[in-house]
């Protein structure tokens, strides 16, 4: 249980929504806001069961759960209006709920049905969020920090998972675009690129134990013998982008890859 913010608390008194936040990138980054003096932190996720039990473990009085399928833009509505009308403001909108390719798709064989499912969360999903963040941090005159998550592989072309890719190329086009039109308001959009994570969504997907998933990336890591690439590495990133330390960091793409070099 999270009983006190850290020594140098970078978030005091901020308000924060975390979605995908049930396990993973989201998980860790939701300890990691509680962790730094977020007065609160909304857990948003289809995950109902493992998000109360997040929630209930960080411990904060302020921290809670909401069911939220991103991908229908009147549940993210109703997150973020929630959020306002409980908490009184937003301050940090980490938009990090995704799903990856249930099959290895390749251009000859591209199901488009499954593109389209994917890129309802992975696209549209992080498109609502970021509007409606923005939208109720203008409202509110609230110069806050908006992250999304992309991934390294949006830096490369791929012979498979080719929707996936393409969604997380999409993400950096929002956020670049995004990053103007709200900068005026004093608003950032920023996202992370993490390398690849033996997070239990890529662990599923592979069939494999965490420790197996970490000795497959291994070899496509540069920076070697400092142990592998962990979800708490990724969140150490998102807390900078969401605090003042980045206070003129918009519109940027942060990558936490250990200098990933795709060999297959």
């Amino acid at each position: 249980m999270i009983s006190k913010p850290s020594q140098i608390a970078k978030l005091q008194n901020k308000v924060a929504i975390v979605t995908g936040g049930a396990s993973g990138l989201g998980e860790e980054t939701a300890r990691r806001f509680a962790e730094h003096g977020a007065r609160a932190v909304v857990i948003a996720d289809i995950q109902e069961e493992k998000g109360q039990q997040v929630a209930e473990s960080i411990g904060l009085h302020c921290c809670t759960f909401i069911k939220c399928d991103v991908a229908d833009e009147e549940q993210v509505k109703s997150l973020v209006d929630s959020t306002v009308e409980r908490h009184g403001q937003l301050d940090i909108m980490f938009s990090n709920a995704g799903i990856v390719s249930k099959c290895m798709q390749d251009i000859l064989t591209f199901d488009l049905s499954a593109y389209e499912k994917l890129f309802s969360v992975n696209v549209r999903g992080m498109a609502a969020c970021v509007k409606h963040a923005g939208r109720v941090m203008v409202e509110g005159g609230v110069k806050g920090s908006i992250i999304c998550t992309a991934s390294v592989m949006a830096n490369y072309g791929t012979g498979a998972a080719i929707d996936y890719v393409m969604s997380k190329h999409a993400v950096q086009g929002l956020i670049r675009c995004a990053s103007k039109g709200l900068g005026e308001h004093g608003i950032r959009v920023n996202c992370v690129a993490p390398g690849p994570v033996a997070t239990p969504m890529i662990c599923g997907r592979l069939q494999m134990s965490a420790e197996d998933t970490e000795r497959c990336f291994e070899a496509e890591f540069a920076i070697k013998k400092s142990g592998f690439l962990k979800a708490r590495h990724v969140a150490d990133a998102v807390l900078f982008l969401a605090s003042d330390d980045s206070v003129f960091v918009t519109g940027h793409s942060l990558a936490v890859d250990a200098g990933y070099i795709p060999t297959n």
